[in-house]
């Protein structure tokens, strides 16, 4: 994106809540936020299905919490050719390992559905 090398971001969805806060895989919200400071749209494929207008913004969006062993351990091998499973921390610390993130409306450019382009301020449109 710095170089000039980007157009534009298109990221997946896997919920939109009513004001157009998209939760999607850790790692979205940044990706929106470099797209801003590099003066790049940022569009969001959205299937009608996943917009949840029950849900006024995205702080309601419940986000999965996964294992912190996918934090905490590593698998590598040592010089004997055997495969270990290594604590990268000590063990009784607690990780916080969320499935999504938050990508707020204001970052979002557009969202592509199948019923066309909307705003997050339109998005309302996709249920007509």
């Amino acid at each position: 994106m710095q170089r000039g090398q980007v157009d534009l971001c298109i990221v997946g969805t896997d919920r939109v809540s009513k004001n157009g806060d998209v939760a999607n895989k850790i790692g979205t919200y940044l990706k929106a936020l470099a797209a801003k400071d590099n003066n790049i749209p940022f569009y969001v494929a959205l299937p009608s299905t996943t917009y949840d207008p029950s849900l006024e913004n995205g702080k309601l969006i419940p986000i999965e919490e996964r294992s912190d062993d996918e934090l905490k351990q590593v698998i590598g091998i040592d010089n004997a050719n055997n495969i270990h499973k290594v604590n990268i921390y000590p063990k009784n610390t607690k990780g916080l390992n969320l499935g999504f993130d938050i990508t707020p409306a204001n970052l979002v450019s557009g969202f592509i559905t199948e019923k066309g382009v909307f705003k997050p301020k339109d998005l309302k449109k996709i249920l007509e």
